[in-house]
């Protein structure tokens, strides 16, 4: 951390990210506020090992949905290195130009930033240690650039595992010149080290890592890096590739068209670029809601209006899977926080053993759901009374209404993946394409009273022979890897369709050859005119009054039963009682949270700022101004009431009448000079401030006025 300088001046070190600790959340810190219940603790500790589920799920999910590119980009890697290595014809030919891989990676840039991790992470388990990952933002000319790719190529050296902190990257910049014939020295001295150490368990460790490993730059956002740049540091490096092994990995948001966009082709024909695509974030959201949501794994659920904020969030904000996920964590969250019945929210067989030690105080907040106080009201009054004063068969009834409702998710899902599978292939999806719509569709209402519902079945009456047996067989599968145990019935009768799908095959094709047999008949007779009039209008008749074939009969009858189930199974959860237990669904949280409204927030903070503060001196009528509020508050309420142009001197005079009856009227005379310069200080701060805000801006008409820039309160 030594620094040398002519002048004396502050000196600022930043800490390596890896440094960072964001203080962990603590049982104290769940408790503070959710009204000091006794179940705080048990509550906190089921949420963390929920969520710890939860995200080694994803990290799982992530992962597999990774592993198809990763290794496509490894074996690109390997490829390149081992031509290098072997000096091939090829390699010597075309020894000026460089492998590249354009990653294409999707709009969603918040979700690049794990990607390139978890790919860093491979490389260095299976290809090379010498990894470099370079922002724009760091990276503003070719010197920058250097700088940083040796820095952490070095650090790379030093410890593979991860960068420990700025001082490696001070070191190795104020030592060494940071240029392509350094780098190249350096990778020399380090493979000959490499190479010269004796087999130990550092070697066997890294066996499988090439004896000369590529060293990989990845430019993270290429879109963002400055043209000049990125051609200089091309150019540069073409002249050095036949010295060491160099691999660039372009990160790019758009289109691969961007690389021909920012390099002319005197630049790119240096370049051997190869083509890699991601997989898209709707179809990895699909995956996540499918295996997060979509399962009795875990006990906590969305409900469907802060499900679908959560989606909207997704389509119409950044596309982002990581943000979504942690939405779906501050849901889960806020449920455990302020719901304290959420206690139960865990497996059935431990929310059993829970049950039996409530105590009267939670007997009582279960008896204030809304559901079971419906269904209470459904019962008979003799059970109503039981059920309102004796705590030992409210828990009995809990118990049996808390396995009800495993049983409704074990057959919910199926059920609705059996929909889906008859409905995501109808034109113009009248029940959504995703599985995530039909799911959202059924949690707000009654799905079979909508009119998308009516409509599907009525295109799903139109269905030709094999798409309906295709189908078919899909549900059989669907259903006989439930859990649920109400469907045996369900599979004997779907296979009963398939075995009469397959009766209709063989007399078709009996009745098509009797059919083929009397046309030639009738075709060796001869007709006139007159007859085949005839014939035509019976045939017309015959087309109007025509009865149903035996195959539309089955395929009604199939449609009919598929509703018959939708009509059994798919109720939605807000229906069910005790859903609130499993269910979060406060929408307006969630909006509050996630979508942000930065000049409301602004306008509430400075109109009252005890909505944020929580400071009792703060609290104040609608109309007034508190002395003890922030200058800047004070100096905004007051602007409120001024017009299009604010005099500066009547706003200093009106701020120092505020903040002056603090002191009160018994000041003294002599220091009275004193706090108004204090005072005006203050004040030129505080409009300052606004000004930085946007809230006000100088006047060109008169030099002692600023004008105002906002309207209508906000």
């Amino acid at each position: 951390m030594a620094t040398c300088s002519v002048s004396k001046g502050c000196f600022v070190f930043k800490p390596s990210p890896k440094k960072r600790r964001v203080p962990q959340k603590t049982v104290a810190d769940f408790s503070e506020t959710s009204n000091e219940s006794e179940d705080s603790k048990l509550r906190f500790a089921t949420c963390q090992s929920l969520w710890n589920q939860i995200k080694s799920e994803t990290e799982r999910i992530q992962e597999d949905l990774n592993k198809q590119l990763f290794d496509n980009l490894v074996g690109f890697l390997r490829q390149s290195h081992s031509e290098f290595q072997e000096k091939t014809a090829k390699c010597k030919m075309k020894s000026r130009e460089i492998p590249a891989a354009a990653l294409v990676l999707g709009v969603n840039v918040t979700d690049h930033d794990l990607t390139f991790k978890s790919f860093s992470e491979v490389l260095q388990n299976n290809v090379t240690p010498y990894i470099a990952l370079l922002e724009a933002k760091g990276c503003p000319d070719i010197k920058n650039l250097m700088q940083k790719l040796m820095g952490q190529l070095m650090n790379c050296h030093i410890d593979a595992s991860s960068l420990e902190d700025g001082d490696c990257v001070q070191v190795s910049q104020n030592r060494i010149h940071c240029s392509m014939t350094s780098l190249i020295s350096w990778y020399k001295s380090v493979t000959k080290k490499t190479d010269s150490e004796t087999p130990s368990k550092k070697r066997t460790s890294s066996s499988r890592l090439c004896l000369s490993p590529p060293v990989v730059v990845i430019f993270k956002d290429m879109e963002s890096f400055m043209t000049k740049v990125l051609q200089d540091f091309i150019i540069i490096s073409s002249q050095h590739i036949h010295e060491f092994p160099l691999v660039l990995v372009f990160g790019i948001a758009t289109s691969p068209m961007i690389i021909h966009s920012l390099l002319p082709y005197s630049v790119s024909s240096l370049l051997c670029i190869e083509l890699f695509q991601s997989l898209s974030c709707k179809e990895h959201l699909s995956t996540i809601i499918d295996e997060l949501l979509l399962t009795t794994r875990f006990p906590f659920k969305l409900g469907e209006k802060a499900l679908q904020v959560l989606i909207n969030i997704f389509l119409y904000h950044d596309f982002s899977v990581q943000n979504f996920i942690k939405g779906f964590q501050l849901c889960m969250v806020e449920h455990f926080y302020s719901e304290p019945l959420s206690v139960l929210c865990c497996q059935l067989e431990e929310a059993k053993k829970r049950i039996n030690s409530l105590s009267h105080d939670q007997c009582e907040n279960i008896r204030k759901l809304p559901s079971f106080r419906r269904y209470v009201e459904r019962q008979v009054s003799e059970k109503q009374i039981t059920l309102l004063t004796e705590d030992s068969v409210l828990k009995e009834t809990v118990q049996k209404l808390l396995e009800d409702l495993d049983v409704y998710h074990e057959n919910y899902i199926p059920v609705l993946r059996c929909l889906h599978v008859f409905t995501s292939s109808l034109p113009k999806f009248p029940l959504g394409k995703q599985i995530r719509e039909l799911h959202c569709a059924c949690l707000e209402n009654q799905v079979w009273e909508t009119e998308e519902y009516e409509s599907s079945l009525q295109l799903a009456r139109m269905l030709n022979k094999s798409d309906l047996v295709t189908m078919l067989q899909q549900c059989v599968e669907i259903f006989v890897s439930s859990s649920g145990n109400e469907f045996d019935k369900t599979v004997e009768k779907l296979k009963e369709f398939l075995t009469q799908f397959q009766k209709l095959e063989v007399a078709e094709a009996f009745q098509e050859q009797d059919v083929s047999v009397s046309s030639q008949k009738e075709l060796q007779k001869k007709t006139d005119l007159y007859h085949l009039q005839k014939t035509l209008l019976e045939l017309k008749e015959s087309r109007r009054s025509k009865k149903l074939t035996k195959f539309e009969m089955l395929r009604f009858e199939v449609v009919d039963y598929i509703d018959s189930l939708v009509r059994r199974y798919l109720v939605p959860a807000d229906h069910k009682t005790l859903h609130e237990i499993l269910y979060f669904n406060t929408a307006s949280m969630l909006r509050a949270h996630l979508n942000a409204a930065p000049r409301i927030a602004l306008h509430t903070a400075l109109n009252n700022p005890y909505c944020y503060l929580k400071n009792q001196a703060l609290k104040c009528d609608g109309g007034s101004i508190s002395n003890k509020a922030p200058d800047i508050c004070i100096a905004y309420k007051l602007h409120l009431e001024c017009g299009r142009l604010i005099n500066l001197v009547d706003w200093l005079e009106a701020f120092s009448t505020v903040v002056m009856s603090v002191e009160g009227p018994n000041a003294d005379a002599a220091s009275s000079d004193q706090v108004d310069d204090v005072i005006h200080a203050r004040f030129i701060r505080a409009v300052s401030e606004l000004e930085l805000l946007g809230f006000i801006k100088p006047s060109k008409q008169k030099t002692d006025h600023v004008a105002r820039l906002t309207w209508g309160g906000c």
